[in-house]
């Protein structure tokens, strides 16, 4: 395989980890207007706790269900009894969420100590699958077909039930969703607790990729960033496309600019920023 075709299909696998991560964070910073810098913790907390799970027998899939389902208990608890003491305290909110990453850090770093952690391939996923003659590893495209699935369902979520349309008007006007009847505080814990599950789950899966270690966080939160500011906060196709965007800026940033990296990955955003503030897909707000 080239250079050029492993980089690819690593950029689509990265970008898909990404769109899982980021895609509940864009939902949660459009609908609540809160920036929660917990989401790159939520993603280790959910491969250590998997790791857990899986050395007490439980199969990788299975631990990835429940792994993200005690994530999304976690973000429901942050939700109701911190976050909403703090509604429109934009300074208050994003010393909270960063004070919590750092506490979820160091119990994480308490319980599963400082080593890394290799998470096993599921066995019918390891080794490699002919595409066109040419053989790509298999985890990295059942990883690129996952993320697809969650995709369509979270498109077909939002746009096509009631609960969708609850959340795409709250997301676009949240005061007159109220007055039409929508408890726009229950959506905002619904969405809290999906994106807190969906990033919690791609840490498991990110897992065999990625191993788990302390500072996973940290690496992981400010490319979440990036495919937020990118692709515009709410907007779930400005996730799909900002993830695949820095899934690319970063695998070829750093094999041919492995001096100006972070360069590639973070001027597009600048300059993003600069020429459209609410992002590709993102709307205006007035």
């Amino acid at each position: 395989m080239s250079l050029w075709l492993l980089l690819a299909v690593n950029s689509i696998t990265l970008g898909g980890l990404l769109f899982l991560l980021s895609a509940g964070f864009s939902l949660i910073f459009g609908l609540m207007r809160i920036p929660n810098l917990t989401h790159g913790s939520f993603f280790m907390l959910g491969a250590y706790l998997a790791t857990s799970l899986i050395a007490r027998g439980l199969d990788f899939w299975t631990a990835a269900v429940l792994a993200g389902l005690l994530v999304a208990g976690l973000g429901g608890v942050v939700e109701r009894l911190i976050l909403r003491r703090l509604a429109g305290a934009e300074l208050a909110q994003v010393l909270v969420t960063l004070g919590l990453s750092f506490m979820i850090a160091d119990v994480c770093l308490m319980v599963w100590t400082g080593d890394p952690i290799r998470v096993d391939t599921p066995g019918a996923l390891r080794g490699a699958t002919a595409v066109a003659g040419v053989g790509f590893p298999t985890y990295r495209l059942a990883v690129s077909v996952i993320a697809a699935i969650f995709a369509a369902a979270l498109w077909l979520l939002l746009d096509r039930t009631r609960l969708g349309a609850m959340i795409r008007a709250g997301v676009d006007d949240a005061d007159m969703a109220r007055v039409v009847g929508i408890r726009v505080s229950r959506l905002f814990t619904v969405v809290f607790c999906l994106g807190a599950w969906l990033a919690g789950f791609a840490g498991v899966i990110g897992g065999p990729i990625l191993s788990v270690y302390p500072g996973l966080d940290q690496e992981m939160l400010p490319l979440a960033l990036v495919v937020v500011i990118l692709g515009g906060s709410g907007s779930l196709l400005g996730s799909l496309v900002g993830s695949l965007v820095v899934g690319f800026l970063y695998n070829f940033g750093q094999a041919m600019f492995p001096e100006l990296a972070y360069v590639v990955l973070f001027l597009p955003m600048l300059l993003v920023l600069v020429v459209r503030p609410q992002g590709l897909f993102g709307r205006q707000t007035v």
